[in-house]
């Protein structure tokens, strides 16, 4: 991903429609479930298949599919109380296997507080945060030690450690961070010292001297990541991305540009 890429044409599939992409709360007509007590949540909360595998940090959990394999995905339920949700809607980490469930809202308004079900599992916020005054120099960017000019970075609390991954064509890639450069850099960052575990990350897109526009810091849902990942392996072809990979990633940061407010700048004795 580091190699030439192609002009884009930003008109394409632009921040417009990354904004619809990324809105995932359900709409206020949907019929609200009863809720269920949070402490039931122990264990995994619905028997039965579940979405393939945990997903690895970076991977979306695709549609399930109607049994009897005929490849079109089911009308996709809430996996906690089993209601019908909207293909945008909200999620919810599970701490210990590190999976994603997709939940109605009024379910994963349960889980906005560290704490719930013992801890097992957190809502995915819905804030994106920018700081106009942050830069990445390329100084920075090189001791982190990211192979590719895309990277998001978030804590894990199982591990108590920052850890950055980068999209590819093969999915979700851990780059090994040097903890030095992360809390001397970003992680010092007024948006770095802002994140919550699990839940959100830092979505880093370092520019370069030909397209410095390109640069974007931002404060992000986790399940945004998951978005870029995915779009990165499915439209991804051959050494440099191809124009279409290229002018996907440009409208789906462009969407989240729409959608990231500013945080107030440091005082002194901040």
């Amino acid at each position: 991903m580091t190699g030439g890429r192609v002009a884009s044409d930003r008109g394409r599939g632009g921040g417009a429609d990354a904004l619809r992409r990324l809105r995932r709360t359900r709409p206020a007509t949907d019929p609200v479930p009863t809720l269920p007590d949070p402490a039931l949540f122990t264990e995994p909360p619905l028997p039965g298949p579940a979405f393939p595998g945990p997903l690895q940090p970076g991977e979306r959990p695709a549609g399930r599919l109607r049994p009897g394999g005929s490849g079109q995905p089911e009308h996709e339920r809430c996996e906690m109380c089993g209601v019908p949700i909207a293909e945008q809607h909200s999620h919810v980490v599970h701490l210990e296997n590190r999976s994603l469930l997709c939940t109605c809202r009024p379910c994963a308004l349960l889980f906005t507080e560290r704490g719930a079900a013992r801890g097992r599992y957190r809502a995915v916020p819905d804030r994106y945060l920018r700081d106009p005054a942050l830069r990445v120099t390329d100084m920075q960017w090189n001791e982190l030690q990211i192979p590719v000019r895309m990277a998001f970075f978030f804590h894990n609390s199982e591990l108590d450690k920052t850890l950055a991954f980068y999209p590819s064509p093969a999915g979700a890639t851990e780059s090994l961070l040097p903890m030095d450069a992360w809390r001397d850099g970003l992680g010092a960052s007024s948006l770095g010292s802002q994140l919550e575990p699990d839940v959100e990350a830092l979505l880093v897109r370092h520019g370069t001297r030909d397209r410095p526009q390109d640069t974007a810091c931002l404060l992000v849902p986790i399940d945004v990541c998951y978005e870029l990942v995915g779009l990165v392996r499915v439209y991804w072809k051959g050494f440099d991305g191809g124009s279409e990979a290229w002018e996907r990633i440009d409208a789906f940061f462009a969407g989240l540009a729409e959608l990231a407010r500013d945080i107030a700048p440091r005082t002194e004795g901040g």
